[in-house]
């Protein structure tokens, strides 16, 4: 035991003191995240096979019509899931992402949470929503790499940074891209392009990347080839197209929200939401089965075939419909791999009807639909780079990755002026978080009015005369004075040299030249809430109070500002791995 004590000691100080072994650590994470996102996609076909009946070698989006027994599945499953859902949140506890963990958290992840998340999507794929897995492959990925690092103690930015990694090896070994897997690690769950992250990360998304091409799997790579050569003023052009998706990525956002917020409003029981989506989703399948699942069947179906755009322009608004109705009543999963299909639609769509327009051809509508797959997915999830590098690995082409480049460019600024949040970040503004990436802002939290403040053990009446104020506080004895009144609730703060001034009546209390009176602060506001009321007020100083209004402390402007100062210098350091 001791022995074993030791060893997990001087690995524990290996790992913070050696960027090989730190590496090393990246490696095992990756391919542990590598194994369980192949492991739960195996997991989610295996369901839709069996519950839909389909051929071993095709996917549920690319099915052929389904009957309406067999489409049953969709609201058994959705009863299933709040089953599911009931059992798990006996705790009552908010489940944390890897977007919500490296923000706020520091990297920090619960097990529970992510084994919920997980078999939440799950559910909710295998029984054929018009959901993504990616929530349950980042999920279970970043987790491993959470609490491995916890347990070996790692550095708030050194447990952020494998965090990350594990979500990128998920995402890459999905893909069968370890480029993309790493960009998705830099862009989506670290929040920046790390110089003491690269390395860490590249080898956790090469490492899952590697154990799933050796089990086997079959990745969700898009398998097609670059169109028409690119020529210069295609960029414009796909840049239009890029701002196009920007505007359909931030309706699609809002639309899950009003939808999910009717739904919570109607005269069911909030258990029964999902089932009823599971109805609704049951005539948009009878359509076509292409709106079901995340939609990667359907994708290489059409990408390969050439189909007119009447059949394409229906199943964009059917796949839109259905990933709205499955999120918006609570089937649980991502909007990225359905953005990806429905990006490819809006390219197809754009080439075509400039083609009508113009009465020939000005853009490859292959090329087109893998450009609107890159913008769109920009604009529900961010990352450009992310985007850019999977058209890469997918066609190898690298003009083509330009014009991916200049869209998702477009698309990313749009989205950002206009609306200014990714899917995952709306969801947590919803909630309350402002939170627009995954930047670490958890210290900000942390680093609060109570946690800064002076305690104040002697608050002076506030009816006491200016006169009887004089004496007890001559002039040098102190700044700042805190008044409270006969309950012992704050009255304002007194300044002394202002007590002294001659044309003052001397027997007036000295709450008459108070100042701050009607402003204060509570413990739990954090820094950037006390800089805005200190920015709001004017005042060198204000009072910290607890919810019954007597006096905790004082709190100085410039003590804070210092504060936040120091904090952001450290942040800095931590990011660029100074030390």
């Amino acid at each position: 035991m001791r022995r074993s004590i030791a060893l997990l000691t001087w690995f524990q100080r290996r790992v913070r003191a050696s960027d090989a072994m730190f590496i090393l650590l990246a490696v095992a994470i990756g391919s542990a995240a590598g194994l369980l996102s192949i492991l739960q996609g195996a997991l989610a076909r295996t369901m839709q096979h069996f519950l839909f009946w389909l051929p071993s070698d095709t996917r549920l989006s690319a099915a052929p019509a389904l009957s309406v027994p067999i489409l049953l599945a969709l609201p058994v499953g959705g009863l299933l899931l709040a089953g599911f859902s009931t059992l798990v949140r006996a705790r009552r506890r908010r489940l944390v992402d890897a977007v919500e963990a490296n923000a706020l958290h520091g990297g920090r992840m619960s097990l529970g949470d992510s084994l919920v998340i997980s078999g939440q999507t799950i559910l909710s794929n295998g029984f054929g929503a018009s959901v993504g897995l990616e929530a349950a492959y980042a999920q279970l990925g970043s987790a491993t790499a959470s609490i491995a690092g916890t347990a070996l103690r790692l550095r708030r930015a050194d447990l952020r940074h494998l965090v990350g990694a594990g979500a990128g090896a998920a995402i890459g070994a999905a893909f069968g891209a370890p480029l993309a897997g790493a960009f998705y690690a830099f862009e989506i769950v670290i929040g920046a392009y790390t110089p003491s992250a690269l390395a860490p990360v590249a080898a956790a998304a090469l490492s899952g990347t590697l154990v799933a091409q050796l089990v086997g799997a079959q990745p969700y790579l898009i398998n097609t080839a670059a169109g028409a050569p690119i020529e210069t003023h295609h960029y414009l052009i796909y840049a239009a197209l890029g701002a196009v998706c920007a505007l359909i990525g931030i309706a699609l956002m809002q639309a899950v929200t009003l939808v999910e917020n009717a739904s919570r409003r109607l005269p069911t029981p909030d258990w029964m939401r999902p089932a009823i989506g599971g109805l609704l989703l049951m005539p948009i399948a009878l359509v076509s089965p292409q709106v079901l699942s995340a939609g990667h069947g359907a994708l290489h179906s059409d990408l390969a075939l050439g189909v007119p755009i009447t059949f394409i322009t229906t199943i964009f608004l059917a796949k839109s419909l259905a990933s709205i109705i499955s999120l918006g009543f609570g089937f649980r999963g991502g909007l990225f791999f359905a953005s990806l299909f429905l990006g490819t639609l809006i390219g197809h769509i754009f080439a075509d009807s400039l083609a009508l327009v113009v009465g020939s051809t000005v853009i490859d509508p292959r090329n087109a639909a893998l450009v609107g797959m890159a913008a769109l997915s920009v604009a529900v999830i961010g990352g450009p780079m992310t985007m850019a590098m999977l058209v890469l690995e997918a066609t190898h082409s690298f003009s083509l990755t330009g014009a991916v480049i200049a869209a998702s460019l477009v698309s990313t600024s749009l989205v950002r002026e206009l609306f200014g949040y990714s899917f995952s970040t709306w969801r947590l503004h919803l909630r309350g978080e402002a939170v627009k990436s995954a930047r670490d802002v958890g210290w900000i939290r942390t680093l609060t009015a109570g946690s800064m403040m002076r305690r104040e053990t002697a608050a002076t009446p506030a009816d006491m005369s200016i006169a009887e104020f004089r004496r007890r506080f001559p002039l040098g004895s102190t700044s700042r004075v805190v008044l409270v009144d006969g309950q012992g609730h704050y009255a304002g703060i007194a300044i002394p040299p202002m007590a002294f001034a001659e044309h003052l009546d001397v027997e007036a209390p000295i709450a008459s030249i108070a100042i701050a009176r009607e402003t204060s602060l509570a413990p739990e506001m954090n820094v950037v809430e006390v800089m805005h009321a200190f920015d709001a007020t004017g005042a060198d100083e204000l009072a910290v109070l607890k919810p019954d209004g007597s006096v905790l402390g004082l709190l100085s402007e410039k003590y804070v500002r210092r504060r936040y100062a120091e904090e952001m210098e450290k942040a800095q350091r931590e990011l660029f791995g100074e030390t």
